[in-house]
This record gives structure tokens, C-alpha cells and sequence, in this order.
């Protein structure tokens, strides 16, 4: 299945989860996740030009002067 893991070790997996965080936290874990994977997609396939590299540098720079 998914890299050597099969369905009784998922679900040990899940259940683990499930008694850490209690079903009520569940989809807020989930919600969280998923933002900070989309967040870092966005990061990856952002170009260059889009944002320069030292755009947090320079607006610093015209905040202190």
C-alpha cells in the first residue's frame, strides 16, 4: 500500500490518532494539516519573479527609515 504499509498498521495508526487527540479535535487537526500543506504548495510552485527574495528585507528597510 503506501511505502510497506498495510491496512492493520494504518488502522493502529488511526487509532492511535483517535485516543491522542479525542474525535472532537479530529477535524481541526485535520483543517490545520491540510492549510499547511496547501501553504507550502504554493510556497514550492511560486516563481521567482512573483516575489523577489529580499522583498521582507527591503520593506523592513522603508518601515525604519
Amino acid at each position: 500500500m503506501l511505502g510497506g504499509i498495510g491496512m492493520s498498521e494504518l488502522i493502529i495508526i488511526l487509532v492511535i490518532v483517535l485516543v491522542i487527540f479525542g474525535a472532537g479535535k479530529l477535524p481541526e487537526v485535520g483543517s490545520a494539516l491540510g492549510k499547511g500543506i496547501k501553504n507550502f504548495k504554493s510556497s514550492v510552485t511560486e516563481k521567482p519573479e512573483d516575489k523577489p527574495a529580499n522583498a521582507d528585507i527591503e520593506d523592513k528597510t522603508k518601515k525604519d527609515a
